[in-house]
């Protein structure tokens, strides 16, 4: 058992209780104008157990003070708490040193973070980043204002009919010009999984530094940033059963101290006089001010959480929901599902013809059913299948098969009041 008051069934054999672990979370016991909560909206916000809100509980009413800037108990118990939740987030992703973890506000703002960091000091007129049509807008947007400001250029991989990268087509793209790649891991979208080692190791023959947005393959994939070795991976906490406004930066520590900061203020200064400012070491040079105690501590519990059940174990249990839920979808007429990548994470992003996605969604609703509709901050990859957009189910490891049949009982009753 660890710190978060959780053990799996059986840590040898992988053989988990998941009922169990699905009584952990209490908004599943909802009811939607008195139907069960079927909540397939995951990859937008995954639910939090018991056992995190325990702990952020705990640090409010016995831990809470700030950090780094007192001897008293209290600040003394939330530094090493804030620091214990850095370390656990560097073993979950394998970084080499605590000190290449940056806590962020979220995925957002770390790729921004790098943006002003490492782009606006090294990226010059004329330069191209690489980026791919499955990115997630907070991997366009950014880039494009650097790219505005800068003269730079920006250069898309293309997708296949699937939903998957042209693989050759990016390695076309690199050139003397390249000084940056901004890659998704898995996109929120379709579920696809990018092969990002063999994409980052292509853009290391040129010198050329990667980010990876990792928001959605952290609760679904093992990352490794060491074995890896992209420059950059983000991620937030909240898609982890964690709090919302936090998340995580890895990078280089070489990068790192390469980089300019992002923001200015207290605790990412070493001294202040009106005449010159001396940057503090990372990671505390890209974390200014206050940063999000509670939340972080909640993000280290919600590690233990995730890593007590084993990654892999839940993986491989929401493959056989993805699996289950693909075959049923394709069994009804006039459904469609966009994105078919071979390798795939527990999302489905699907079209029923002749019905608005909106649409969908409100009836689903009426029925209590979670799902996302609409373009999901990526419409360049609805352009590409000339669509407005999808309705969007996507799957956790506390969601079981029959959710899945009352989801295909759903589908039928939109088509039954539309058609």
């Amino acid at each position: 058992m660890n710190a978060t008051g959780f053990s799996p069934k059986s840590a040898t054999t992988g053989d988990v209780d998941w009922e169990k672990i699905r009584a952990d979370f209490p908004i599943l016991k909802l009811k939607i104008d008195g139907k069960p909560l079927v909540y397939f909206d995951n990859a937008a916000s995954s639910q939090m157990p018991q056992q995190i809100i325990d702990r952020l509980v705990r640090y409010q009413t016995a831990e809470h003070a700030n950090i780094n800037r007192a001897v008293h108990y209290l600040s003394e118990i939330a530094t090493m708490e804030f620091h214990r939740a850095r370390c656990k987030l560097q073993q979950f992703v394998n970084a080499e040193e605590d000190r290449e973890i940056i806590f962020t506000s979220g995925t957002t703002d770390a790729i921004n973070l790098v943006m002003h960091g490492y782009g606006r000091k090294f990226i010059k007129a004329g330069d191209e980043i690489i980026l791919t049509t499955l990115e997630h807008h907070s991997n366009i947007v950014p880039w494009q204002m650097l790219a505005s400001e800068k003269g730079a250029k920006i250069r898309v991989v293309p997708i296949n009919d699937k939903g998957e990268l042209e693989i050759d087509e990016y390695e076309k793209l690199f050139n003397e010009r390249t000084k940056f790649v901004g890659l998704i891991h898995v996109s929120n979208a379709l579920g696809t999984i990018n092969p990002i080692k063999r994409m980052i190791d292509f853009a290391h023959r040129y010198s050329v530094p990667v980010l990876i947005d990792g928001a959605q393959a952290a609760p679904h994939l093992t990352i490794d940033v060491q074995a890896q070795d992209g420059d950059f991976y983000v991620f937030s906490a909240h898609k982890l059963c964690g709090p919302t406004g936090v998340g995580m930066l890895y990078g280089k520590a070489t990068l790192l101290e390469a980089m300019q900061p992002f923001k200015g203020g207290g605790d990412m200064i070493a001294s202040v006089t009106f005449e010159k400012t001396i940057y503090n070491t990372i990671p505390h040079k890209f974390e200014a001010g206050t940063p999000p105690i509670a939340a972080a501590i909640g993000f280290g519990a919600a590690i233990d959480y995730l890593t007590a059940i084993g990654i892999e174990r839940i993986a491989a249990y929401e493959n056989t929901l993805l699996d289950y839920a693909t075959a049923c979808l394709n069994e009804i007429p006039g459904v469609k599902i966009i994105g078919t990548a071979a390798e795939k994470t527990a999302v489905i992003s699907f079209t029923i013809d002749g019905i608005h996605p909106h649409d969908i969604g409100t009836i689903l609703n009426q029925d209590g059913i979670a799902v996302r509709t609409g373009h999901h901050c990526a419409q360049p990859v609805m352009q590409r299948f000339n669509i407005p957009a999808t309705s969007r189910a996507s799957f956790a490891f506390y969601n079981k098969k029959s959710e899945v049949d009352t989801l295909v009982a759903g589908i039928k009753t939109v088509q039954k009041v539309f058609l």
